[in-house]
């Protein structure tokens, strides 16, 4: 993940004077351990400063409003009873070429400073700090004691002491390309790499992309450079320093993923830095949440399923016992039937069926005599149809059970990569509902009711005709989409005895669908099921208040009828997907 590094820093605080200064202070909020978010009025607009000291994800840009869920933490209270109200009326750095800024606070502009909130963006040292006028620590995200740094502690009620000063030289407008280009290739070495050992207020990223603008290979050593390499090399580095004292950023996407303020290698601008970082790391950190849930989920219910595998395997294997049960009987009808061809001592004996006359052989006990080896026939043929009709209950339990849990692994199947925020949403979605359900535990006290918040992230196509296909993502909205949001036009479609997404065909009134248009669903909801990687499978239809969910059923479970069949081919529902 790219650091946010001076100049990104640099850039971002630019803009925040530029368009926040001064603002009204009106709520503060706590994202999470690592985040806060600030909301902030001028007279022209309203937004939320997000704060982060994320050990890889620092940064300080401007987000979205933070969610509907009470903020328990402690460092957020702290904040909101002191500065709650108050006006932040200046950015400040702290020190030249440090990623520190300094907000600060009073009663209204032009009045002295009460607050001072230090954010300090220095990758897994980063922090954030409030001190009084006095510059005293009253709160710190994080507190740093003498066992944990002997060169810098934070604790409440020091004196706020900025980080330990850099000693590398200062890069400057005033130096000259002879003196920049001797400190530079002192040490002959990789281009890129002496940069970096040589100069403050760089970053990897910052190098890089400013070696490629000049032409170079950030590897090649510095012996190997002629005049006119160290020229324009020189340039681009005159102009980085120009853009800083000028504020003059350039933000945008880079081709390989990362993002740049200075324009070079630039393939696609950004409107703002606020925007560039809000994206980035919003989009990152995603990445990692999703990638660690879906393995989380994953895993709870491979484990969950090849539980309730052997349990069914071991009903059906007790239940193909029990349909012996009339075998049992017959036995000892014929037993007792032909008690005189009985004799002490046998183990089995070979009596004519009853109907057939077919020898039957029966074991017998030895120590038992005939009727007493019918009555532990008999017996047998009690137990057998007793445990039958408590084992059949039972089965159809845990089948249910398989069949839901099933329909979750689809939905997290198809979510197999992270692409926008909707996928993250919707794995969460899958999450809650598993809590709901009682699978996972919710140690974060995370749930929240599934009605509180309608689904609207569905999955839309445009079938041939133009109407649109909505599919569910999960079972949630799957339930959303078949029993609250299908109208009496709507088409229902659904892969016939296969676990997989609810898909709705929209429909206007006096609107009819032809061939194409249920082909086009059809594959679709092939697609979205459990039949993805087959050539095709069974697709039913029907409308959408045809479709019940039993009574008690889990979520995104559901019955039809009156429904028509149509063959769905996934690999041409894929096609329409990409």
């Amino acid at each position: 993940m790219q650091p946010v590094d001076f100049t990104t820093f640099t850039a971002a605080c630019s803009e925040l004077r530029s368009d926040w200064i001064p603002a009204r202070l009106e709520q503060v909020y706590q994202l999470d351990r690592h985040s806060i978010a600030l909301s902030l009025r001028t007279l022209n607009q309203r937004g939320w400063l997000t704060v982060s000291w994320h050990p890889q994800a620092a940064r300080l840009c401007m987000g979205d409003a933070p969610p509907r869920t009470p903020d328990t933490f402690t460092f957020s209270q702290q904040l909101r009873h002191q500065l709650g109200g108050l006006a932040l009326v200046a950015i400040e750095p702290i020190a030249p070429w440090e990623r520190v800024v300094d907000f600060q606070f009073a009663r209204r502009p032009g009045d002295p400073v009460l607050w001072h909130l230090f954010i300090e963006i220095m990758g897994k040292y980063s922090n954030v700090i409030l001190t009084n006028q006095n510059h005293l620590i009253v709160t710190a995200a994080h507190q740093v004691s003498h066992q944990q740094s002997s060169v810098r502690t934070i604790q409440t009620g020091q004196p706020y002491e900025i980080p330990p000063a850099l000693t590398d030289p200062s890069p400057s407008l005033e130096e000259l390309q002879d003196r920049w280009q001797e400190r530079v290739s002192l040490i002959p070495g990789a281009l890129k790499r002496n940069l970096l050992k040589t100069y403050r207020g760089l970053s990897s990223a910052l190098v890089l992309t400013m070696i490629q603008a000049a032409g170079l290979e950030p590897e090649q050593s510095t012996d190997s450079l002629d005049s006119e390499g160290w020229a324009s090399l020189f340039d681009r580095w005159q102009e980085w320093l120009r853009v800083l004292q000028e504020n003059t950023f350039q933000p945008g996407w880079l081709a390989e993923g990362g993002y740049t303020v200075m324009g070079w290698g630039m393939v696609q601008p950004e409107k703002s830095v606020q925007q560039l970082l809000h994206r980035y790391y919003t989009d990152r950190l995603n990445q990692q949440v999703f990638g660690q849930l879906r393995h989380q989920l994953s895993q709870k219910l491979s484990n969950l399923l090849k539980k309730l595998y052997v349990k069914a395997n071991d009903f059906h294997s007790r239940l193909a016992q029990s349909d012996d049960a009339d075998r049992y009987k017959e036995q000892a009808d014929l037993l007792m039937a032909y008690l005189h061809e009985w004799q002490p001592g046998l183990k089995q004996i070979e009596l004519p069926d009853f109907e057939t006359a077919a020898p039957v052989k029966i074991p017998l006990n030895p120590e038992k005599n005939a009727v007493q080896n019918a009555q532990a026939l008999y017996k047998r043929h009690q137990k057998l149809k007793r445990s039958r009709i408590a084992l059949e209950p039972l089965l159809a339990e845990v089948q249910a059970e398989i069949d839901y849990l099933e329909q979750v692994e689809v939905a997290i199947g198809q979510l197999d990569d992270y692409r926008n925020p909707d996928d993250l949403t919707s794995l969460k979605e899958i999450r809650d509902e598993l809590i709901q359900q009682g699978y996972l535990d919710d140690p974060e006290q995370r749930y929240r009711n599934a009605d509180a918040d309608p689904a609207t992230n569905f999955l839309k196509y445009h079938t041939p005709n133009g109407f649109e296909v909505w599919i569910g993502r999960n079972n949630r909205q799957n339930d959303q989409l078949t029993f609250r949001l299908a109208n009496d036009y709507d088409l229902w479609f659904h892969t016939q005895e296969i676990p997989g997404s609810h898909v709705l065909l929209r429909l206007e009134p006096g609107a009819v669908a032809d061939e194409a248009d249920l082909q086009f669903t059809a594959d679709l909801a092939a697609y979205y099921s459990r039949a993805r990687q087959s050539d095709q499978a069974p697709v039913v239809y029907t409308k959408p208040k045809l479709v019940y969910k039993p009574k008690g059923a889990k979520p995104g479970m559901a019955i039809y009828k009156q429904e028509q069949v149509i063959w769905g081919q996934p690999q041409r529902g894929k096609g329409y997907v990409e």
